[in-house]
């Protein structure tokens, strides 16, 4: 079958299409043929209504059968709309035509190498008609050798493009509102292979009213060719792409004054396409055509390469923003190959307590490099794990690995943190892990830690050449577990702390960062023990009545005293009773009960450790309802 005219529709929407869609998807095809039905396959796949789907496939030129492959494909689908034009050079000219004809209350732009995730488009719709968004990023994951350009992880309703990630990705596969669109006339620019969509997404995230997140459904799958034939990965006229990116910088100074947040903007610029090309492709130029690019670039860093944005820059690139300033090229030669190679020397720590990037040229007296250039102090930072945390003997005991990455970690300690109040707990390194053990009696620098809250921090400290002699680098980070480890050790349980007596220690994570805290509570009201405690109350032979209760009683000591208790309004009654114990810690209680004070009764274990003393309600079998006992006849004294 031919492929259709120029703009011409090879299929229209079907008789039960709504008039106008919930969404149009927008889909630049050109030579996408292998990846066409993975593409179409997960729009055709949506939760979303496909009644309320409007799909434009715009075959821009292909020669490889793609618009033939989609016309197949519009005959199975009435949903789908397929125009043809000449090839134009880049998506941005078949993205402008999808928009120009379509029709839904939101645009998606869809890459034909790429897919959509099953729920995408109806949470992208959902959060938009809920929040009146104008643009809604949905997560984005890499597949196939490609990275996603932003990691988004918190879903929502409105962010700020100064103080979230989501300007880190000016890619045009975001949802937006057509009507939002059509009124600040926002179009791609055409015929470029490369940074089509900056100046679209970038105007559209800066004059958006509210621009929100979709981050709990990975929305977009970014995939990667495997013949290496993304547009990313093309040759390029470096030059002539730097000359374009300035009048990109142009366009977002024009909507943001000079000062902090347009600076916030241009750290992403400087990253992601000013620096960019100051890598291989620089290196596979000669001399002249180096100085070429050096000089295109020079004006952009003079221009927006704020001292501000500078300090921002990790310091391979900050390096090159310096010496594409300074004219000095022999440097920037250095400082790319050390970088392409993956070949930068170690980093030291300087005799003023400094962290120095191990880049070539640090304070050789023939280049004028400033320190600051190369200082990374502010940029190490704990990386840390917490792999194992286990109670033993009433001690609370810690393994994990933690590092101050470039750097070596000479010595690992844990903190104990409570208001101003600060132990130190040392750990023992062995095997790249190391271990603590944090016991409640000596805790505080030999003494019994206090009752109250204590949050649990690791800290690492790198020493420079000079040892433990010279200047030391020190950092420190909240302990925060594994993802799935074992939740039983946070079931709260008795702790001796010596002479100041048991306690009930709970670990709890806090809210929301997931930071390790350890509980000390000597009343046990905080995180009672006890928590899956239950019971059942029989009547057997001549009345008689049977308690039975289970719990898990977690570091319960051997001398320990529980009894079961009967409480009403006014009375209590403690029970003779009998404890069993199973395996771990488990204990069965019982207390048979041959005559009784009349009446209606709450049944309760009363657990005794040295001076701590709870009463713990017994709840029936079904772990909700509490467990009662009523004893009818003459009220007497039990036995």
């Amino acid at each position: 079958m031919p492929a259709p005219d120029d703009l011409t529709a090879a299929s229209t929407p079907g008789p039960d299409a709504p008039t106008a869609p919930a969404v149009s998807v927008i889909v630049p095809v050109h030579n996408t043929l292998r990846y066409l039905d993975r593409c179409l396959g997960s729009v055709f796949a949506q939760t979303l209504d496909q009644r309320r789907i409007e799909v434009i496939a715009v075959d821009d030129g292909s020669t490889d059968g793609s618009a033939e492959r989609l016309a197949e494909l519009a005959r199975r689908h009435p949903g789908l709309t397929v125009l043809r034009q000449d090839a134009s050079g880049g998506a941005g000219r078949p993205r402008n035509t999808g928009l120009d004809h379509a029709r839904g209350d939101y645009v998606f732009f869809l890459d034909s190498d790429d897919r959509l995730g099953p729920e995408a488009l109806e949470r992208l719709t959902r959060m938009a008609d809920r929040c009146g968004s104008d643009v809604v990023c949905g997560r984005i994951v890499g597949a196939e050798g490609r990275a996603a350009p932003v990691d988004l992880r918190t879903t929502s309703d409105r962010v700020s493009v100064f103080d979230s990630p989501v300007y880190w990705s000016l890619a045009a596969y975001k949802l937006f509102r057509r009507s939002f669109l059509e009124t600040h006339r926002l179009r791609f620019v055409e015929g470029r292979l490369l940074g089509e969509d900056l100046p679209f997404g970038s105007a559209a995230l800066l004059r958006a009213k509210v621009v929100s997140v979709v981050a709990d459904h990975d929305c977009y799958h970014l995939h990667g060719r495997d013949d290496d034939s993304n547009a990313s990965r093309q040759d390029t006229d470096w030059c002539d792409y730097l000359d374009y990116i300035g009048t990109v910088l142009d366009g977002v100074a024009a909507e943001v004054p000079p000062g902090a947040e347009r600076d916030k903007l241009m750290i992403r610029h400087f990253h992601g396409e000013i620096l960019m090309p100051f890598g291989a492709a620089y290196l596979a130029r000669d001399p002249a055509g180096r100085q070429r690019m050096a000089a295109a670039a020079r004006p952009l860093v003079e221009r927006y390469g704020t001292d501000r944005v500078r300090a921002a820059l990790p310091p391979g690139l900050r390096l090159r923003a310096h010496c594409l300033r300074a004219g000095l090229d022999d440097a920037l030669d250095a400082v790319v190959e050390a970088d392409t190679a993956r070949q930068p020397g170690p980093p030291h720590l300087g005799d003023d307590g400094r962290v120095y990037a191990g880049y070539p040229l640090f304070r050789d007296p023939r280049h004028a490099l400033p320190d600051a250039c190369y200082d990374l102090t502010d940029r190490v930072v704990v990386r840390q794990r917490l792999i194992r945390r286990r109670w033993a003997g009433g001690v609370l005991h810690l393994r994990g690995t933690a590092a101050l990455p470039p750097l070596a970690a000479d010595t690992v300690e844990i903190q104990l943190r409570r208001g101003g109040t600060v132990h130190h707990v040392p750990a023992h390194c062995s095997d790249g892990a190391w271990h603590a053990a944090v016991d409640p009696a000596t805790a505080a620098d030999g003494e019994p830690l206090t009752d109250g809250t204590w949050g649990l921090k690791v800290v690492v400290t790198a020493h420079g050449a000079a040892g433990a002699a010279g200047p030391a680098l020190r950092r420190e980070a909240w302990l925060v577990p594994e993802e799935g480890a074992d939740e039983e050790e946070f079931a709260p349980r008795i702790v001796g702390r010596g002479p100041a007596g048991p306690s009930v220690a709970a670990l709890f994570l806090s809210h929301p960062h997931g930071h390790l805290h350890l509980d000390l509570d000597r009343e046990g009201d905080r995180r009672p023990l006890g928590a899956d405690l239950h019971g059942t109350a029989t009547r057997g032979r001549f009345q008689r009545a049977a308690l039975t209760a289970h719990l898990t009683l977690p570091g319960c000591p051997a001398d320990a005293d529980l009894t079961l208790i009967l409480r009403d309004a006014t009375r209590t009654v403690a029970l003779r009773t009998t404890v069993e114990r199973g395996a771990g810690d488990h204990r069965t209680v019982r207390s048979l009960l041959r005559r009784g004070p009349r009446g209606t009764w709450r049944v309760a274990l009363r657990v005794t450790a040295g001076a701590l003393c709870q009463e713990l309600p017994v709840r029936a079998a079904d772990g909700h309802t509490p467990l009662t006992l009523t004893v009818p006849g003459t009220p007497r004294p039990p036995r």
